[in-house]
């Protein structure tokens, strides 16, 4: 009965005598019911009241700490071909043990004496330095020799040079004596053939003077020749003199040439030698490389590369190894919205997957199955997932994490903010406003401000 019309049929009609009229129309029913509203809206508002802790909730997996605890892939620096494995999926290796020996597959180092031939051609080298070396001392002893010798040399020729001029001078004073001795005999010749004009002296007077002049004439020649002589001496000396410096100046010069050349030769030998010794260290290296080592103590996960004979490229990842020992943390990512209210040091709730939580986020006082959790770094950059990375350790205030956890397990996460009535958070939510912008309280009991 809608009653839409204007013709009301409660009042043409009785239906008080029907069964279901009676039952609808207790006063009983209706009025618990309307209590039961009543206390209802009383509670629900009280409850609107209530405080309820704004939070940032993420979801993320579990990590280490630090990097190098982290799972890792072993590669190999250099191209090769798997011969043996020494090891098995889920073993224990220490750090340094064999896990698996590769092979060369490269021409240029099949030899399997490669180095040993190396080591040979570096002696070789070595000893061939040592005679360039040789060489260029003897050649140095040449050059102090020949120096020597040019220097006795040119002391000789210079003591002919000043003999030749002492000879000069001796001879010059000669020649004096003999024009002086010419010019007496010519007055003695003269006086003489004057005395025997007179009658004083006889004819064999003037001869005889004549023949003493005669003879002073020839010494005054003699003496002549022997000036020009000594003269030509005095030139010969100086030749002699330039003729040894420039033939011990050409053998000295020959002598630099040759031990310049040998220097030459021999750095040439030590550049080679140390090029040898270059290629002789990382052979020596890339044999060491031929034995794939464990870089840490863990355990194998995986064999990436497997069976024997097959080969790979440098860079491969081989076997994927676990650390033994590592600091468990929780990576989670937050929306760009809610980065701004993360800080280092802030309180995390942690739920586990796999663990069994009974999680309020707005009562964090009343949940069960969490774990306390620090904020130690927040990235910077956006990751590809467009969210921000947040790496959470253990809290030492809180109780310590299960053991049973496992890296690359998920985990929630969520960050305890500002405490405010259910009913701004209602609002805030519905409007998808973010959370109150949040600053932790400093130790002194001042906000952070940014």
């Amino acid at each position: 009965m809608l009653n839409i019309s204007r013709q009301s049929l409660n009042r043409s009609v009785d239906i008080s005598g029907f069964k279901s009229v009676k039952q609808v129309s207790r006063r009983r029913h209706s009025k618990h019911f309307n209590r039961f509203l009543i206390a209802f809206a009383v509670i629900a508002v009280i409850i609107l009241f209530l405080p309820w802790t704004q939070n940032v909730q993420g979801k993320g997996f579990l990590t280490t700490l630090t990097p190098d605890q982290r799972p890792q892939t072993i590669q190999s620096p250099i191209p090769g071909r798997i011969e043996k494995w020494y090891v098995r999926e889920g073993d224990f290796v220490e750090k340094g043990d064999t896990i698996l020996f590769i092979s060369e597959i490269k021409n240029e180092y099949f030899d399997p004496q490669l180095v040993e031939r190396t080591g040979q051609q570096i002696r070789a080298k070595s000893a061939s330095v040592n005679s360039y070396q040789n060489k260029v001392k003897a050649l140095q002893n040449q050059i102090v020799a020949l120096k020597k010798e040019r220097r006795l040399k040119l002391e000789q020729a210079r003591n002919k040079l000043l003999q030749a001029k002492l000879k000069v001078q001796s001879d010059s004073i000669d020649l004096e004596a003999a024009k002086t001795n010419i010019s007496i005999a010519d007055r003695q010749f003269d006086r003489t053939s004057l005395l025997e004009s007179e009658g004083l002296k006889a004819v064999t007077d003037v001869e005889e003077k004549r023949l003493k002049q005669q003879e002073t004439q020839a010494k005054l020649i003699s003496q002549q020749n022997k000036l020009l002589a000594s003269r030509n001496e005095i030139l010969n000396a100086e030749v002699e003199i330039n003729r040894v410096e420039a033939e011990y100046m050409d053998k000295i010069s020959k002598a630099e040439s040759d031990m310049f050349t040998a220097q030459s030769s021999g750095f040439d030998s030590e550049a080679q030698v140390t090029k040898l010794e270059n290629q002789y260290t990382n052979y020596s290296i890339r044999n060491e490389m031929y034995y794939i080592r464990a870089p840490q103590s863990g355990y194998i996960n995986r064999a990436i590369q497997g069976g024997i004979g097959e080969t790979f490229k440098e860079g491969d990842r081989l076997v994927g190894i676990m650390p033994a020992e590592y600091d468990m943390a929780v990576e989670t990512f937050v929306e760009p919205i809610d980065l701004p209210l993360m800080h280092l040091g802030e309180k995390v709730r942690i739920e586990f997957d796999g663990w069994p939580a009974i999680v309020f986020s707005g009562w964090p006082n009343v949940s069960y199955g969490t774990y306390g959790g620090v904020v130690v770094a927040i990235e910077t950059f956006i990751s590809e997932n467009g969210m921000y990375r947040v790496l959470l350790a253990p809290d030492p205030d809180d109780y310590p994490w299960p053991q049973d956890i496992r890296v690359g397990s998920g985990a929630n996460t969520i960050a305890l903010l500002e405490d405010v009535p259910i009913w701004f958070e209602l609002w805030r939510q519905l409007n998808g406003f973010p959370p109150n912008y949040y600053q932790p309280q400093r130790m002194d009991g001042k906000t952070v401000k940014k």
